[in-house]
């Protein structure tokens, strides 16, 4: 608390009004144990807001769920969310304030690889858990694990093996596939899982023939990347995109005069709904690999999503990022519960670490231990049909539905 005097000398009834109001502020709400705060540094504002605002609104429903019953321990939950826009520059003294200034327990569900890259150090540094980040990058995944880095989602890397198993065993031969990547750490990570999936499927010798064509991040210049794969010597059957999603929409519609029958294929980060919003008729046969179940599917934890979504947001649409953000929600507080009832920084990671065969209502369970940070290891694949998302069978992908015209 902050607070500004324009005197310097107090009456003695001043001073004693002072020192009520003082000790007034420090007393929990009635009802209340006390107040566990938990921050994140997301993107609010510019082209990936969806993706912060996204994870936001998953983590604040399963939160208002457990303070509508009672807290942990007593203690309800306060999600403080700063506005780093997807930037690296922002995500810094954003965690700072957070860490420093609001005394946050423990920062959760950030967004993006480029952020990652700077906010990892500093979670690091002040020995302060950072859980569940929206991004599957390496920064964030390192052997032997960061203690105070733990993760939700499968890597970049598992899903673009995902991706390169499914059109392999489609048919499409590995010097028919190219890449458009957002440049920088979330693309390099994405581009890295993809050739390590060919490589490791003997078609080294075959990458450096691959188009990759680049655009710059929080931005929609995709013609320098899309004239890259133009020119490519054989012409692509597969483009697997790591980006967000305005920029890749833009791609796509745009590729689609020259290339109406390739295949698009995006990793979760790109954030389904707003693709699918972006796209409009354009999307049909478009594939998204999730990290999460299909906000469709008959599973536990995604019947309470819509519950909860239903109950504390009720104009909110139902996504995979809000999906994500309720999960990384839920195993967090199952972290806290087992931290006790003054959960410390250290104590949080210790009880995280301490998590077993807990079931997340997804069909999988979690465990973490010291040499084990991520949650889910799962990919499921999924393709836009007639203006929404289905399970993919693989072997059809060559009869998917296609756009009925291109601009």
């Amino acid at each position: 608390m902050q607070m500004r005097f324009r005197q310097t000398v107090y009456r003695p009834c001043n001073w004693l009004i002072l020192v009520a109001t003082l000790i007034l502020a420090l007393i929990p709400a009635p009802g209340w144990a006390g107040v566990i705060k938990v921050g994140m540094s997301t993107a609010l504002s510019g082209p990936a807001m969806a993706l912060g605002q996204g994870m936001k609104l998953g983590v604040e429903i399963y939160f208002a769920e457990i303070n509508k019953a009672g807290g942990v321990h007593g203690n309800s939950l306060q999600l403080i969310v700063l506005d780093d826009g997807y930037e690296p520059g922002l995500a810094a003294p954003n965690m700072r304030h957070l860490i420093d200034q609001e005394q946050v327990l423990a920062v959760l569900g950030n967004v993006g690889t480029p952020t990652a890259i700077v906010t990892v150090p500093i979670a690091k540094e002040k020995k302060t858990l950072l859980f569940g980040a929206f991004s599957g990058s390496d920064v964030l995944r390192h052997q032997p694990p960061d203690r105070y880095v733990i993760n939700f989602r499968a890597s970049y890397s598992e899903e673009l093996s995902t991706m390169i198993d499914g059109l392999l065993g489609a048919g499409i031969k590995p010097e028919e596939i190219a890449f458009f990547t957002q440049n920088d750490g979330y693309g390099d990570a994405g581009y890295r899982g993809g050739v390590q999936a060919l490589t490791h499927r003997g078609y080294g010798p075959l990458i450096e023939q691959l188009a990759h064509g680049r655009y710059t991040r929080n931005t929609l210049n995709i013609e320098d990347g899309l004239s890259t794969i133009l020119e490519a010597e054989i012409e692509p059957k597969a483009i697997i995109m790591v980006g967000t999603y305005k920029p890749c929409a833009v791609f796509i519609q745009t590729a689609r005069a020259d290339l109406p029958d390739t295949l698009f294929l995006n990793v979760s980060f790109v954030g389904s709904i707003p693709l699918l919003q972006e796209l409009g008729p354009l999307g049909e046969g478009v594939i998204v690999t999730q990290v999460v179940p299909n906000v469709t599917s008959d599973v536990d934890a995604v019947r309470h999503y819509h519950q909860a979504l239903k109950e504390y947001q009720p104009d909110a649409q139902p996504g995979s990022i809000s999906l994500e953000g309720y999960l990384v929600a839920k195993i967090f507080v199952e972290g806290v519960r087992l931290a006790g009832e003054n959960p410390t920084r250290e104590g949080l990671v210790d009880a995280m670490e301490r998590i077993s065969n807990f079931d997340l209502g997804t069909g999988q369970s979690v465990s973490f231990s010291p040499m084990e940070h991520q949650a889910s290891h799962k990919v499921w694949p999924t393709v836009i049909n007639h203006g929404r998302y289905v399970d993919l069978d693989w072997s059809t992908i060559n009869r998917s539905p296609k756009p009925s015209s291109a601009p």
